[in-house]
C-alpha cells in the first residue's frame, strides 16, 4: 500500500487539465505511441469538440522513483458545475490533488468551489502553474494569487506547460513526496466506494470503486449498501487504457467490478461495496440520490415517432444515472417525456446526444425547476410541481417555494457595475464582497435557481466581456411570489408555453413572449391572437394580422356600398375561419421564449 498514490486533477474549464493528463500517461510510458491521441481520456466526441470533460474517467499508471515502483491511479473529473456530486465522489476516492491554474487566466469560480470540496475531504494540494510559454501568461502575479488562495510557500507551486511537456516530470516527483499513500486495514471487512459506472453493451454496468478496507476477490459474493441489493463479482482487475483483470483489489487500490447489472439504477455513484456475508459496520460518508434541478419536456417532432424516442432515452439512461424521465402528453405536441437534468449543460448535451447517437429530431420546451406547492387543506404536505400545468388553482393554493442557491461570481473589477445590477435584476440578494486581488472580485449571490435556467450564464458572459467565471451550490427551498402564466393562442391555451414566473416579472415577460410570438408565427387567413393571461386575467396581447385578398381590386369606381357589400362579406368568412382554424406553432417558437432578452 505504501507504494501507491490515489490523485485527481481539478481546474476550471479550460486551464489544460486533459492535456495535461495526456503529458502525465506518455512520461510513464501508460500509452504506446500508436494508442496516443489529444484528450486521450475524453472518449466522447462532443467532449472533443467543446472541450470539457463530461464523464469522469479513471487511469492506471505505473512510475519508477529513485530505483522504486510506484502505481499512481489518476481519477479524472468532469469540469462543469452540473456535475459538481460526481466530482465530489471523486474527490473522496482520493488523498491528494493537483489544483491547476492557468497562467495566462489566473484563478476562475470551479477552481475555488472545487478546491474546497478537496480541502473538506483533506487532501494533499499540489498547485500547479499550467501554461506558463504563453506570451500572455503573467506566472508571477498568478503564483502570488495561488498563494494567498491556499497559504503554501511560492517554491511549491510546479511552473508546468501541458502544452510542450515541461515541468512534468517534478509533478510525477511531487505526487510521491508530498501526496500520502493510502489508509486501510487489508484484514477488516471489505469497505469499498463507487465513484464511477459506465455501461457495456456485451457485459453490463462496469462500475468503478476504491477500496477502503480489505479486498475484493474475483467470484466473490458482494452487496451494495444503498440499493441493498447482493451480487457476485463476475471479473475484476485494474484500470489502464484497457481493462487488466486480476485475481484480487487490494486496500488502497483503484479498479473495476462487473457483476452483468443490465440496470444503471441499480448503481449508485456514491454508493458503498462490502461483502454479502461479512458486511462493514461503517460505511462511506457523503452518499446521495441525484436530485435533478431542472426539467423539461422532450417531444419527437414527428408523433409516430414515440417508441423510439423512448428506446434512446432508455439506452442514454444505462450511460448516465443522472438523466430521469416520466412520459408525459401536450396538446400542442402530442406525446413525450418530462425529463429531469441536472442543469442546463446537461440539458444541451442529452438533446446533442439524441440527435447525434439516435439520429432522433426532438423538441424540448422550456426548461424550469421544481417547486413545492402547498394547498390551504394541507398546508404542511409538499406537493412537488415539476411542470406548470400540475400546479393547483390559486384559489386553493396557500403559498409555493422555490430552490434558491448560493452563486459565486468572479469577475475583473471593471465589472463589478454591470455584474451586480444583471445579478439584481433576476432577483439575485448579494451576501458577499472579497477582493481576492488588486483587480479580481469574488462576489457571492441568494438567487433563485429558476432565474438562472435560461440566458443567466450568457448574459454574464456579455456584460463581463467574458471575463467572469461562475459556480453554483443549492442551498434548500424558500417562499416565493409565484403565479402561472398561460400564453393562449386564438382562445386556446398552449401547455407547452406556459410557465411559473415571479409575480413581479409576470406582466413585464408575458408581454415580451407575446411579442416575440408575434413574429414567429406565420400568417394565416384571419387574425391569430396571442395573449398572456393569469388565471382568467389577461395581462399582454398581440395580435398576428390576416393575409387579405384585396376583394375590391375589380372595383373600378361605381357606388361605396358595393366595396361595402365586398369587403363585409370577405369580414364574414375570416370570422367562420378563424372559429375552425387551427394555428400551427413552428419549432423556432419554443426555443424563442428562452431567449427574450435577444
Amino acid at each position: 500500500m505504501k507504494n501507491i498514490r490515489n490523485f485527481c486533477i481539478i481546474a476550471h474549464i479550460d486551464h489544460g487539465k486533459s492535456t495535461l493528463a495526456d503529458r502525465l500517461l506518455d512520461f510513464t510510458k501508460s500509452v504506446t505511441e500508436r494508442e496516443r491521441k489529444e484528450q486521450l481520456l475524453d472518449s466522447m466526441d462532443l467532449e472533443r469538440e467543446r472541450g470539457i470533460t463530461i464523464k469522469s474517467h479513471a487511469i492506471q499508471m505505473v512510475y519508477n522513483y529513485k530505483g522504486e515502483e510506484f502505481v499512481f491511479n489518476l481519477i479524472d473529473t468532469p469540469g462543469h458545475v452540473d456535475f459538481s456530486y460526481e466530482v465530489s465522489r471523486s474527490i473522496a476516492a482520493c488523498e491528494g490533488a493537483l489544483l491547476i491554474v492557468d497562467a495566462a487566466q489566473s484563478i476562475q469560480a470551479q477552481t475555488i468551489s472545487n478546491l474546497y470540496l478537496a480541502l473538506e475531504n483533506d487532501l494533499e494540494i499540489i498547485p500547479v502553474l499550467n501554461k506558463v510559454d504563453l506570451l500572455s501568461a503573467s506566472p508571477d502575479e498568478v503564483t502570488d494569487d495561488i498563494v494567498d488562495l491556499i497559504g503554501c510557500n511560492r517554491e511549491d507551486v510546479i511552473r508546468a506547460s501541458a502544452k510542450n511537456g515541461t515541468g512534468i516530470e517534478e509533478i510525477l516527483n511531487a505526487i510521491v513526496e508530498r501526496i500520502p499513500s493510502p489508509k486501510g486495514d487489508p484484514e477488516a471487512p471489505l469497505r469499498a466506494l463507487v465513484f464511477d459506472s459506465v455501461y457495456n453493451p456485451f457485459r453490463g454496468i462496469e462500475t468503478y470503486f476504491r477500496v477502503f478496507d480489505g479486498s475484493i476477490k474475483k467470484g466473490q459474493h458482494i452487496k451494495f449498501v444503498a440499493t441493498g441489493k447482493n451480487y457476485f463479482a463476475d471479473e475484476v482487475g485494474t484500470l489502464k487504457l484497457v481493462q487488466f483483470p486480476k485475481k484480487e483489489i487490494k486496500s488502497g487500490d483503484v479498479g473495476y467490478l462487473i457483476t452483468g447489472i443490465k440496470n444503471a439504477k441499480e448503481v449508485k455513484v456514491g454508493d458503498t461495496i462490502t461483502d454479502a456475508e461479512n458486511p462493514t459496520k461503517n460505511t462511506v460518508a457523503g452518499f446521495e440520490e441525484v436530485k435533478p434541478m431542472v426539467f423539461a419536456g422532450i417531444y419527437p417532432v414527428e408523433t409516430d415517432e414515440y417508441e423510439e424516442l423512448r428506446s434512446a432515452m432508455e439506452k442514454l439512461q444505462l450511460n448516465d444515472a443522472s438523466l430521469v424521465f416520466a412520459p408525459e402528453s401536450s396538446a400542442a405536441l402530442g406525446f413525450g417525456f418530462r425529463c429531469g437534468f441536472l442543469g442546463m449543460l446537461h440539458l444541451e448535451i442529452i438533446q446533442e446526444r439524441l440527435e447525434r447517437e439516435f439520429d432522433m429530431v426532438v423538441i424540448t420546451t422550456v426548461p424550469n425547476v421544481s417547486y413545492n406547492a402547498f394547498t390551504l387543506k394541507d398546508k404542511d404536505k409538499a406537493i412537488v410541481v415539476s411542470n406548470p400545468t400540475d400546479l393547483p388553482e390559486p384559489s386553493y393554493l396557500d403559498r409555493v417555494e422555490e430552490p434558491f442557491i448560493k452563486a459565486s461570481i468572479i469577475t475583473k473589477s471593471g465589472y463589478i457595475g454591470p455584474v451586480m445590477s444583471l445579478c439584481i435584476e433576476k432577483r439575485g440578494q448579494i451576501t458577499n464582497q472579497s477582493y481576492l486581488t488588486q483587480d479580481r472580485v469574488e462576489l457571492s449571490f441568494d438567487m433563485p435557481l429558476a432565474e438562472i435556467v435560461f440566458d443567466f450564464y450568457d448574459r454574464l458572459k456579455t456584460v463581463s466581456k467574458g471575463y467572469a467565471s461562475f459556480d453554483y451550490s443549492p442551498i434548500g427551498m424558500r417562499k416565493s411570489k409565484l403565479v402561472k402564466v398561460d400564453v393562449l393562442l386564438n382562445g386556446n391555451s398552449v401547455d407547452a408555453l406556459s410557465a411559473l414566473l415571479h409575480a413581479d416579472n409576470a406582466y413585464d415577460i408575458g408581454k415580451r413572449i407575446c411579442e416575440k410570438l408575434r413574429e414567429l408565427i406565420p400568417r394565416q387567413q384571419f387574425d391569430i391572437p396571442i395573449q398572456a393571461a393569469i388565471g382568467a386575467k389577461i395581462i399582454a396581447r398581440e395580435t398576428v394580422k390576416a393575409l387579405r385578398k384585396d376583394v375590391t381590386a375589380k372595383c373600378y369606381g361605381g357606388d361605396i356600398s358595393r366595396k361595402r357589400k365586398l369587403l363585409e362579406k370577405q369580414k364574414k368568412g375570416k370570422k367562420r375561419m378563424r372559429q375552425v382554424g387551427n394555428v400551427e406553432i413552428p419549432q423556432e417558437a419554443f426555443m424563442a421564449v428562452l431567449k427574450l432578452n435577444d
